[in-house]
């Protein structure tokens, strides 16, 4: 594809968390160093971002700084109750089969900590997409888990990753005990106008680029429609790339990124308001009843019998139940 045009030893902006690839600005090396920090203190680690700020990746560099050191456990799924987000984690951390009980379990998992420590290593657990734990008392296993301890220091390194909603479900008083013990935490903001430029040369230079692909303002231009968002820079880098081979340049110009950046938004369906997606949903059950009640008669309405005189307050009040009965 584009790679073979451009002189590229492969994809630069592949959407898979390659650590080749991180680029260290300020604010990415800041929050690797937290990271870092906390997993080497075995402490409890917050990191947080939007959706596609470059999280995971980051945890990927974060599991390879600490090397061999570690026995490392993945979570990519935590939506999970609480007796199988612990035999997940159990398994993740070499427990060939974990037991059905929670107490059983968690003795497995303290019995599986301590022989990592008796081998001279440690235990990180990296629980990403951590803002789907779907309750309470999952985080409160995670606290728990904080407690398998020696004299001096935890057993386990827990690192939680997600999305902003992460970091407000925490501030939930009911979950003050967790943060208490959180050691460190990060959120990644989006790049900079000068930090997606220097993003996407970085990433064009480890994947073999010897000349520069993209003009000054097509980079500008590429930051503006992105909003700094990693993940959408690599897309729409993508997409001009191929659409400037498709139009044999040489070089990615400001008019590309407008094309590409013009036809992501029209390909997006408009998106109705909550009102309006809701009326669009809604049967309108009072109003085929009202039809069909303007063309049929007393007795077919009623299914009996039309009443008599002296019965028409009963019957009112019937069609009155009815009506509201339909809404």
């Amino acid at each position: 594809m584009y790679e073979t045009y451009y002189g590229l030893s492969e994809k630069a902006f592949r959407k898979t968390p390659d650590p080749r690839y991180l680029y260290l600005n300020e604010v990415y090396e800041e929050a690797l160093e937290q990271l870092l920090y906390a997993v080497e203190e075995w402490e409890l680690a917050l990191l947080t971002g939007e959706v596609g700020s470059g999280k995971t990746l980051l945890s990927r560099a974060m599991i390879d700084r600490v090397g061999e050191r570690y026995e490392v456990g993945m979570i990519l799924n935590p939506r999970l109750p609480p007796r199988q987000f612990l035999a997940a984690m159990a398994r993740e951390l070499g427990v060939v089969e974990p037991r059905f009980h929670a107490g059983d379990l968690l003795d497995q998992i303290h019995e599986r900590l301590l022989a990592i420590e008796d081998g001279g290593r440690a235990a990180l657990l990296v629980v990403d997409e951590a803002h789907l734990i779907p309750g309470r008392p999952t985080f409160e296993e995670i606290r728990l888990l904080t407690n398998f301890q020696l004299d001096d220091r935890n057993l386990i390194a827990i690192v939680l990753i997600g999305q902003p909603e992460l970091r407000e479900r925490l501030r939930h008083p009911s979950h003050r005990a967790l943060t208490q013990r959180i050691g460190a935490q990060f959120h990644l903001s989006p790049l900079s106008e000068a930090d997606t430029c220097a993003y996407v040369r970085h990433r064009l230079g480890v994947a073999g680029a010897s000349r520069p692909l993209f003009t000054e303002a097509a980079l500008r231009r590429l930051h503006a429609a992105a909003a700094g968002i990693p993940r959408v820079v690599n897309h729409l880098a993508t997409q001009c790339l191929l659409e400037g081979m498709g139009r044999e340049l040489q070089a990615i110009d400001e008019s590309v990124v407008e094309a590409v950046a013009a036809g992501q938004l029209a390909a997006e369906p408009p998106r109705p308001g909550r009102r309006q997606a809701a009326e669009g949903r809604r049967t309108p059950r009072l109003d085929r009843r009202t039809e069909n009640a303007g063309s049929a008669s007393p007795a077919d309405r009623f299914g009996k019998a039309a009443p008599a005189a002296g019965s028409s307050r009963r019957a009112g009040e019937t069609k009155a139940g009815g009506t509201e009965k339909g809404n």
